[in-house]
Parts: structure tokens; C-alpha cells; sequence
């Protein structure tokens, strides 16, 4: 395997914005190993007890959540999902977010982003639904997309059961979620599946290349870095297609010639992380279309910044953004 030429002389990075860095420093304290692929399995299990649980997460709120299990893809393991209803509102048929979990399609399992799912049901009165999928490098591609793109039809199909209205669903998730979000917007266009009202991609993982400046500036800083990037994509595209421009469009949706016919998108990011800039381009590569897309790139903000502090102004305005989004998107 050979990894992406740095190409370039060192980079200094955009400076994370200074009411991120206690949190840095937090997460730095906590002194997780770097991610590897002898040390993935006691990763998962060590940042599963870094989230609270489901009941901690809706705590007196009027939402019911509820596990199921449902059909996986054709030929391939049954998936769990965790449904998010609010109370007291049966008979209608309400919007739905249906989220896909970061983690680099490495680590990472749905309870991570409860938190996210449970805050948008509260606010906005809609149905949330979080999927699970299978990781690599166990399940590389394309175990991951199908398993996200077999949930959303199936939410897509039982919208009327579960109190959903069906064209007004929207696919979200951070980071590889973010990724698979794009991915599964791509396929059901080309597979002429469920309509999707809108796509919302916080800063997804999109290219495989790992060949942008951004890529370059943050080697060994912020909290997703170079090196898990360039594993992850090795874990799920295999050694000969890790950093090809030939990877498959639906495992990286830079690699997408067409983005033309695509449902509106939301797309946010940090300017101090590595996918600041393969999720400027995506934008404007939808704009270049015709298609609709809106753009965020918060000062300073490292990856995953809403998750690890959620307490900062910085949050504050993004979390404010994707509502307004959503409620446009969604007619609330």
C-alpha cells in the first residue's frame, strides 16, 4: 500500500479558536492511544463509556425511544436502529432525521450521537432514527453504505407505521456519517430509491486521497488527524484502492463525477481540521450543478467541536444553523 505524497513543504495550520482549547486540552488528558489496527478493537470499547446512555440522554423529556431490529441489505446481516418519537403526538405524520454515527467507518456505534438525535426530536417535534452498520476493516466496502442505504429505505417504506411523513425525510451524520450521508444520497438517486428531502453533512469524510492542504495541516494535531484518516480508508478500501482517484464514487463521494440531481444539502466544518477543505469543494461542485447546497465553515472550529464542546458560543451558532436549515428544509 502506498500512502498519498505529502507533495508539499509543512503547513502551518489555521489556529483552533480559543474557546476550543480547554477542550483539546481535555481530550488530551484523557490519553487515548493513537488509532491502529491492532488497537481498534479496545478503541471501540474504550470510547463507548466516553458517551452517556439513552435513558441518561432523554432523562424527563417527552420522547420514547424504542430499539428495533430490521432486514439488512440483500443476503446480509439484520440492522439495529434506536427510534426517537415525541410524546403525545400519534396520528401525525411528522418529519424524521435519520442519522448514520461517525467513527472513520472504524470505531464508533449509534449511541455516540443519541445526544444529537434526542436535542433535534426535542426541538423540532420530529421522528429521529439511528442506524448501525457495519465497520471495517472486518466489513469493508461496501458492507457500511449498503447497511445506511438499506436503513433509509426501509424508514423510507414504513414511513406511515411510524408516524413519518415520507417526503420530508432528511439524511444527516458527522464526519464518516457525513460521508455515508452523501453516499446514500448518491445511491438513491442512481437507484432511483426513496425521494430524500434534504442531505445534511457535518463534516463529512469524503476523500480518499487525503491530498488537500487541509489534509496536510492538521498531520498530528486537532482530534481527527492524518494518520487515522489514512487507516480508516485502508481498512475500508483495501490496499489498492485506499488512495485511488479510482475508488468507488458510493465509498467516497469525492470521487462522484455527476452531482448534478441531488436533494439540497447542508454542509459544515471547521476551518482548523483536515476535511475543511474536500467539503468546500463538495459545495461547490453541487453549485456547479445548479443543485442547492449551504455552506458553514466555522473560525477555528477542530472536528467533531460540537460533540466535544458543547458548552461554547462557537456550538451555540452551529447548532443554530442546522436548525434553521432543518426547519426550512422540513416546512416547521
Amino acid at each position: 500500500m502506498t500512502q498519498p505524497a505529502l507533495g508539499r513543504p509543512a503547513l502551518p495550520p489555521v489556529p483552533f479558536a480559543p474557546e476550543l482549547e480547554p477542550a483539546l486540552a481535555a481530550l488530551a488528558a484523557m490519553g487515548q492511544p493513537p488509532l491502529a489496527r491492532d488497537t481498534l478493537a479496545a478503541s471501540r470499547v474504550g470510547a463507548d463509556t466516553f458517551f452517556p446512555d439513552d435513558d441518561t440522554v432523554i432523562g424527563d423529556r417527552a420522547i420514547d425511544g424504542e430499539d428495533r431490529v430490521i432486514p439488512g441489505p440483500p443476503g446480509a446481516p439484520d440492522l439495529e436502529v434506536t427510534i426517537y418519537r415525541p410524546r403525545g403526538r400519534a396520528g401525525e405524520a411528522l418529519p424524521a432525521v435519520y442519522n448514520i454515527h461517525g467513527g472513520g467507518m472504524i470505531v464508533g456505534h449509534r449511541s455516540w450521537e443519541s445526544a444529537r438525535v434526542v436535542d433535534l426530536v426535542d426541538e423540532l417535534g420530529v421522528v429521529g432514527v439511528n442506524v448501525e452498520y457495519r465497520l471495517a476493516p472486518e466489513n469493508p466496502y461496501p458492507a457500511g453504505v449498503e447497511d445506511c442505504y438499506a436503513g433509509f429505505v426501509w424508514l423510507a417504506q414504513h414511513a406511515t407505521e411510524l408516524g413519518v411523513d415520507p417526503e420530508r425525510i432528511v439524511v444527516m451524520g458527522g464526519s464518516a456519517g457525513g460521508g455515508f450521508s452523501a453516499a446514500v444520497a448518491l445511491l438513491a438517486r442512481d437507484r432511483q430509491g426513496p425521494r430524500m428531502a434534504g442531505q445534511l453533512l457535518l463534516c463529512p469524510m469524503l476523500d480518499n486521497t487525503n491530498s488537500t492542504i487541509a489534509s496536510l495541516q492538521y498531520d498530528g494535531i486537532g482530534t481527527w488527524q492524518r494518520d487515522a484518516n489514512l487507516l480508516a480508508w485502508s481498512c475500508v478500501l483495501g490496499d489498492d484502492l485506499a488512495f485511488s482517484m479510482d475508488a468507488p464514487a458510493y465509498a467516497a463521494p469525492a470521487r462522484a463525477t455527476d452531482l448534478s440531481g441531488l436533494p439540497p444539502a447542508f454542509i459544515e466544518v471547521g476551518s482548523a481540521e483536515m476535511f475543511r477543505d474536500e467539503d468546500v469543494d463538495y459545495a461547490a461542485r453541487i453549485w456547479a450543478t445548479g443543485g442547492q447546497a449551504e455552506l458553514h465553515v466555522w473560525d477555528g472550529g477542530f472536528h467533531g467541536f460540537d460533540m466535544y464542546a458543547p458548552d461554547t458560543e462557537l456550538t451555540r451558532a452551529a447548532l443554530a444553523s442546522r436548525s434553521s436549515w432543518l426547519r426550512r428544509r422540513l416546512g416547521l
